[in-house]
């Protein structure tokens, strides 16, 4: 079975990814996205921030057009311009009607008739003209309210299209606008013809003038002035102003439909953050829930079955990253629990050899009949209390080196003089015994990055254990060498060899090859631990036996060699 379904016949399904079709974690957990729906925004706080933030983010950004307002301004550019430019067509209609020869009186109307002139005029019906002469009288008008729309352009006085909630967006909006913006003081109401009025002074002197202002209930009202000349003087004026509110009904437009556009979006946003969401917060929800089960599964004592993380590492994004680490920390703890249990199995079997010895020595000691049968069995109490103490001492060391090797900060020194000071007190021991101590390392130091005391205790144990198997005339030789990013660090010694069998063996836990003489002198935890200190420092260290040709590795060893490979 592989994730719940029958494998191919060409596959193969090994380790972790195996999966019994009755696995009580695979089916709660398969139960549980069954249950879950596209996303499940009432359980996952995840989701809920996600569109919350993505629809926060469009709010403030329409907010902030809205409030800006660009169009508003944009628009009321436009409007200014055009009726300056309609102002000064009119005014060039009732120029090319003046008379060349006669100076013209807009007030008796003799040389031009105001009134008939704006009545031949299509005029927009958004506007108001007015005529006023040089003595600010005014002498003809035109109310754009009353007239109808030219013909073919309806389309073209606004665009009043709006939907339901178009209308409500703007009446919210219009509402917080009221509240939050500038309170609007009363003023008094003005007509077209009072905002036209106050620009005719300049006007009169040549000048083309624009302006806008309220007309008292919100709306704002554009006027224009611009003269009338005949052969160089100013014969009269022509203002016109806009129908109150027109602006206005145009900027509501464009808010229209910039609300439209807002509604698009928040329907498109909610859509990409649900999938977004489904994205991240589905996987997470997974990978809790696993962690979660394995939690309540342990706690409860459920089943005995191991917490399997989903495997999500096929992703080329952080969750992918956390589903690796998540794996690997869960194997790395298996790993832990599996090597306690059998340190555990092995420091009970290690103890129980000596007790037996023991129980067996003290037992025999009551029946002993001569004072000889008692020393012996005496002395054999006395060593296997030692080899006791020693194994329970080197056991204690070992079962808090991984904390050790946590907590203990990491600093940089120099190795070479770390080996030279080891080898002044160690060359001594081996003299002491009739052995020969040949030392061969660079006098350049060596700066490496790690735990100094650690390493020291390393290679004290491959020295001692170096010396340990040689005899009168043998030799002990330890050379270092520097490798590119690396050194090696090589202990030799001219004893009986390790044996082929056991090559593989001497890094484990309570295992000695050692002669009958030293038996229980060694609790066979130096080499395991040397190993674990080495591997920390993400080194390597391996054991081989020194042979007078490789060509031939049945020969007899020459000695043994343990080589040390450390990162500088």
């Amino acid at each position: 079975m592989a994730d719940g379904k029958p494998a191919g016949n060409a596959d193969m399904v090994m380790g972790e990814d195996w999966t019994d079709a009755r696995d009580p974690v695979d089916s709660e957990l398969r139960s549980k996205r069954e249950q879950r729906n596209f996303i499940s925004l009432n359980r996952s706080p995840l989701a809920r921030k996600i569109i919350t933030f993505n629809l926060l983010a469009l709010v403030i950004l329409v907010a902030g057009v809205l409030f800006l307002n660009p169009f508003r301004d944009s628009l009321v550019a436009q409007r200014e311009a055009a009726l300056v430019s309609e102002a000064q067509l009119i005014a060039d209609v009732f120029e090319a009607q003046l008379p060349a020869d006669v100076v013209a009186n807009l007030n008796s109307g003799d040389a031009l008739d105001p009134d008939a002139t704006l009545d031949g005029l299509d005029l927009d019906p958004g506007v108001n003209v007015y005529v006023f002469s040089t003595s600010e009288a005014l002498v003809a008008s035109s109310e754009g309210e009353g007239r109808q729309p030219l013909e073919g352009t309806e389309d073209l006085i606004i665009d009043d299209r709006s939907t339901v909630i178009t209308n409500f967006l703007n009446s919210v909006w219009e509402g917080l606008s009221g509240l939050l913006g500038p309170k609007n003081t009363p003023v008094q109401e003005i007509t077209g013809e009072d905002e036209a009025r106050k620009l005719l002074s300049d006007a009169l002197g040549g000048q083309t003038r624009v302006r806008n202002g309220n007309d008292g209930v919100g709306g704002i009202v554009f006027a224009v002035a611009t003269p009338i000349e005949q052969n160089g003087e100013t014969v009269g004026v022509i203002a016109l102003t806009t129908v109150a509110g027109q602006i206005d009904q145009l900027v509501r437009s464009e808010r229209e439909q910039v609300l439209q556009m807002f509604v698009i979006a928040i329907l498109v946003s909610i859509g990409l953050s649900l999938v977004l969401a489904s994205t991240i917060a589905n996987p997470l929800s997974d990978l809790a829930a696993a962690a979660e089960l394995g939690r309540e599964k342990n706690a409860r004592k459920m089943s005995p079955s191991r917490v399997r993380i989903p495997d999500l590492t096929a992703r080329p994004d952080e969750i992918g990253r956390l589903s690796g680490a998540m794996r690997g920390m869960v194997s790395a703890l298996y790993e832990r629990i599996d090597a306690n249990e059998q340190f555990a199995a092995d420091v009970a079997h290690e103890i129980k050899n000596p007790l037996a010895s023991l129980r067996s020595a003290v037992g025999t000691l009551h029946v002993a009949k001569t004072d000889e049968q008692r020393k012996r069995l005496l002395d054999v109490i006395e060593h296997d209390v030692r080899r006791l103490d020693r194994l329970v001492s080197d056991i204690s060391n070992a079962s808090r080196l991984d904390s050790e090797l946590v907590k203990e900060d990491e600093e940089p020194f120099d190795l070479m003089k770390m080996i030279h000071n080891l080898t002044e007190y160690l060359g001594q021991q081996a003299a002491e015994k009739g052995v020969e101590f040949i030392k061969d390392v660079p006098n350049e130091p060596i700066i490496i990055h790690g735990l100094e005391a650690r390493l020291a205790q390393v290679f004290v144990n491959l020295i001692t254990n170096a010396t340990s198997f040689c005899e009168d005339g043998d030799a002990v030789r330890i050379w270092a060498r520097r490798r590119d990013n690396r050194v090696l660090v090589v202990v030799e010694d001219t004893g009986p060899g390790i044996p082929e069998q056991a090559l593989n063996k001497v890094f484990n836990r309570f295992y000695s090859e050692r002669p009958e003489q030293q038996f229980g002198n060694h609790s066979g935890l130096g080499l395991a631990i040397s190993k674990q200190i080495i591997e920390a420092h993400g080194g390597v260290i391996w054991a081989e036996n020194i042979r007078p040709t490789d060509a031939d590795v049945t020969s007899e060893p020459l000695g043994a060699r343990f080589v040390v490979g450390l990162p500088t």
